[in-house]
């Protein structure tokens, strides 16, 4: 079980060793040593100014109830300050423990969404298209930005493909949890029968990489430039302004045709390269870290199914945390925080048993 106190007692400890340590002039000579040393000082800081009112709340408490249980004189005043004292420690038991958490630079980062249909023919389509919605909705609801990037088109009004970026505070934070197969269970509007249909879409939720963050050579890039085109080949543009880049060195192959400038194509093409690059290259690191990844709340798979949305029962189940909410249709239209709010607690106990 998670005891609270004692491990802010250790990164008291810490904090006080980091008090010496940045004090002694030969570390203070070593320049790259001394700058991440003040770094994590002025991290645990915050921390321990925030365990400093946790105890002296704590303390206070006691006191109060102390003096309310002996019915003293002064009994009216305890209460009154039991009333005040109460809440913030409630505050504190709950930021606190996040504060104990490590910082995940990627947690502030825009992200690139990719939904793609998987099984289920022209109802994954549909579905794809669903999630669309219900992630641009959410963005909406969070006054984020969303843009489309490309987007590929089924006959019937879904998508065989949709990637679009959303940029905005804490975006990978809080959408970092979507990635992997979504299932869906219904009767489509082309089934005679009443027979209720499975068919999946997966996500993919890939933070966005700076040029800084992913360096890509120019002689490693194919670009083919071709003419756009719609469901069935009919032709939205009657230049090659499509664009498709190939990074021969990983393999990877990213096409845009959602602009008619080829020039804003290749920009975007170029985004969600380095954001798949980016992804590949924390996948081989995760690879080397096994045993930290099952720790965590999914592992972010394509193949990995985390959620159902059934709806004759007007239901949704998150396979991860055996989680169920019979509140379908909010979710569909953007208020996805009834599922993520219990995504990010669990996780959150998670690696705090880690800490």
């Amino acid at each position: 079980m998670f005891d609270l106190e004692s491990k802010l007692e250790e990164k008291y400890e810490e904090y006080q060793k980091l008090n010496k340590k940045i004090s002694d002039p030969e570390v203070m000579n070593d320049s790259d040593k001394y700058q991440k040393l003040l770094k994590r000082h002025a991290k645990l800081k915050k921390l321990i100014e925030y365990y400093k009112e946790y105890k002296e709340i704590k303390e206070g408490i006691e006191e109060a109830e102390e003096l309310i249980e002996e019915d003293s004189e002064m009994k009216e005043l305890a209460e009154t300050e039991l009333e005040e004292l109460k809440p913030r420690m409630e505050e504190l038991e709950e930021k606190l423990p996040i504060m104990l958490l490590p910082d995940n630079p990627d947690d502030e980062k825009n992200v690139i969404v990719e939904i793609r249909a998987g099984a289920g023919g022209d109802e994954a389509g549909l579905f794809a298209a669903d999630l669309f919605r219900m992630y641009t909705r959410y963005a909406e609801n969070n006054n984020w930005k969303w843009e489309l990037m490309n987007a590929n088109e089924s006959g019937v009004g879904g998508f065989k493909e949709v990637i679009f970026s959303v940029e905005g505070k804490e975006v990978y934070k809080r959408l970092k949890y979507e990635s992997g197969v979504h299932r869906v269970q219904r009767v489509p509007s082309t089934e005679s029968s009443g027979r209720i249909h499975t068919s999946t879409a997966t996500v993919a939720v890939l933070p966005e990489a700076e040029e800084v963050d992913v360096e890509i050579e120019s002689n490693d890039l194919k670009i083919d430039y071709f003419r756009s085109s719609g469901p069935g080949g009919q032709s939205v543009n009657t230049t090659d302004s499509a664009v498709r880049i190939t990074h021969e060195p990983s393999g990877l192959t990213v096409s845009c045709q959602d602009e008619k400038s080829q020039h804003k194509n290749k920009a975007k093409a170029m985004r969600v390269l380095r954001a798949r690059l980016k992804e590949k290259r924390e996948k081989e690191k995760q690879a080397e870290r096994a045993e930290a990844r099952k720790s965590q709340i999914g592992s972010g798979q394509r193949s990995e199914k985390i959620r159902t949305y059934n709806f004759p029962q007007g239901r949704v189940n998150d396979h991860r945390i055996n989680l169920t909410v019979h509140q379908l249709e909010k979710i569909l239209d953007g208020e996805l925080d009834i599922v993520i709010d219990p995504l990010i607690e669990e996780d959150t106990m998670k690696k705090l048993e880690k800490v």
